[in-house]
């Protein structure tokens, strides 16, 4: 007897290209049919039908900062997770080879969302949120031998190897970081989380071309690396200050380099538009999820969420179903798990995510004060964890109230 059956006359599973009326059958926490249609009569101790909701697979947000009480920004992992409408995060960068086992123990373990991590290339983490880069973040703090050693201990947890491309660390130490941790990287075939746009104490003497900076990193990646914050106004990013998409941009995109939000605090509604336009969309969409880092536990900043990125995204003309496939599918391919999360396929992990389409209009603002009208917003309400329900947090989706 399967234990729960969701009759859904919108579910969307990106990893089978398909959109329509389903039927969903729940046993143990695993997903044992995926039935595409109606035409099933299916018994089950429990069965919910969702009509005007779409039901996807659990949404998964490939960048958030967790590390709660050890770095200043970390927020609460479920907080981030579950109750925004995610089943999966995955941390970026806040633990490095040798806080790593505390972010286990303390975050991962304890935590009803399935977290994991991309670790740092340095050996501490973020802890100060990079305001103390220049120290934590240098060659003298990056040793590959160390982050194999983690990565060997923590393969399950370890997903990747967090490291940045931005003017600050280039004026200090060029790219002498991020070759190590591409070499990490291939020695442990793990892929690459490349933040951009100035984040460190840049040494004025030493300053990069804003230009040249992406450019740079572009050039030490491979194929399945990822590029953050690729909509971001700061001047050394992805696009900068350019009036068209760089030769480097498109040859990064052909490369088979991802392109991930990375919402955070710098997304340009014009720089996303001059993406799009070149077809050049987003392989994932992210949060950037994270506290004030000039304070310590201060979350009364934060005014954006994952919800947000995506109805952003929506609004700006992806459609729904790539945006959909950006936050389940595309993510869980990137963390070698789309066999078992990100998808609805009888055999994976009972992990689902139910928006509900509100009826009003929404007018959103970028980072540069550019407004966006979101009509009939998609709001999670409800995910299942495991097979397990549970509701989302509105308090979690500030930039949609």
């Amino acid at each position: 007897m399967i234990d729960l059956v969701i009759r859904a006359e919108r579910a969307c599973d990106p990893g089978s290209n398909y959109f329509g009326p389903a039927i969903i059958g729940i046993k143990n926490g695993q997903i044992v049919l995926f039935h595409k249609g109606f035409d099933l009569e299916v018994a089950a101790l429990e069965t919910i039908s969702y009509h005007n909701e779409i039901v996807a697979p659990g949404f998964i947000d490939l960048h958030v900062h967790v590390y709660e009480w050890v770095t200043n920004f970390g927020v609460s992992p479920d907080k981030a997770g579950i109750f925004s409408g995610a089943t999966t995060v995955v941390d970026q960068g806040s633990a490095g080879p040798w806080t790593v086992g505390g972010f286990e123990a303390f975050i991962s373990k304890p935590s009803v969302t399935d977290v994991r991590c991309f670790m740092s290339a340095n050996l501490a983490g973020a802890l100060m949120g990079g305001m103390e880069g220049t120290t934590l973040h240098g060659p003298q703090m990056t040793r590959i031998e160390e982050i194999k050693k983690a990565y060997k201990r923590y393969p399950k947890l370890i997903c990747g190897i967090k490291s940045h491309g931005e003017s600050g660390g280039m004026s200090h130490w060029d790219t002498d970081v991020l070759k190590q941790a591409v070499m990490a990287g291939e020695e442990c075939d793990l892929p690459l989380y490349v933040h951009t746009g100035e984040l460190f104490p840049v040494a004025d003497e030493n300053r990069p071309a804003p230009e040249s900076v992406v450019e740079k990193a572009i050039e030490l990646l491979r194929p399945g690396d990822i590029l953050a914050h690729v909509y971001s106004n700061m001047p050394d990013g992805v696009i900068g200050s350019s009036i068209e998409v760089p030769k480097y941009v498109h040859a990064a995109f052909k490369k088979g380099i991802n392109f991930d939000i990375g919402y955070g605090i710098n997304f340009s509604y014009r720089i996303a538009r001059m993406m799009i336009e070149s077809k050049l969309p987003p392989t994932t969409i992210s949060s950037d999820l994270h506290g004030d880092f000039n304070a310590y536990h201060d979350f009364s900043k934060l005014d954006y969420s994952l919800a947000g990125a995506f109805n952003r995204l929506i609004g700006l003309g992806l459609p729904i179903y790539d945006a959909i496939k950006c936050v389940t599918y595309a993510p869980a391919s990137i963390l070698k798990s789309s066999h078992e999360i990100g998808t609805l396929a009888e055999g994976s992990t009972a992990d689902l995510t139910i928006l509900d389409q509100r009826d009003e209009t929404l007018v959103m603002s970028d980072a540069e004060g550019h407004k966006l009208q979101i009509p009939g917003a998609l709001v999670p309400i409800f995910v299942y964890k495991n097979g397990k329900k549970f509701e989302t947090d509105p308090n979690m989706f500030p930039d949609l109230s």
